[in-house]
């Protein structure tokens, strides 16, 4: 009985000390603060144009742009009539490239999409886009 509960402590002392050797978040003014990503859920993306076969521009919430770059991108993005398909796997929360599984269908066939890049673009970005690219 004596050994499991010194067993007990030290398991409760071990994960103690790494919760407080291991920061939650950066601190606003650190480095790793400045490159912190920004995220949003896959229910806040409203729309999507492309202007080009390697381009995405989704617009989620009201007023924010991300600008997805494929690696391998699709002609079918410029066909009218075609729709983007969203696979979320495990939590619906994007925060990089990585987190996306889009694939571009006609109704018929669908053709995978592989994302390199996500930005998020700055309201004089945003305002550069030609009006029928903005989503």
């Amino acid at each position: 009985m004596k050994f499991a509960t010194n067993l007990l402590k030290g398991a409760l002392a071990a994960g103690a000390l790494a919760a407080v050797s291991t920061p939650a978040f950066a601190a606003p003014d650190s480095k790793a603060g400045a490159e912190r990503r920004s995220c949003f859920y896959s229910s806040q993306w409203t729309s999507w144009r492309s202007p080009s076969k390697d381009v995405i521009y989704l617009k989620v919430g009201v007023r924010d742009v991300y600008k997805v770059g494929l690696s391998a991108g699709s002609s079918q993005l410029k066909w009218p009539g075609n729709y983007l398909i969203s696979q979320v796997r495990g939590s619906s929360s994007i925060c990089s490239a990585i987190d996306l599984d889009l694939a571009v269908s006609d109704g018929h066939f669908s053709t995978p999409l592989i994302a390199k890049s996500l930005t998020k673009l700055t309201r004089e970005e945003i305002d550069a886009i030609p009006a029928k690219f903005r989503p």
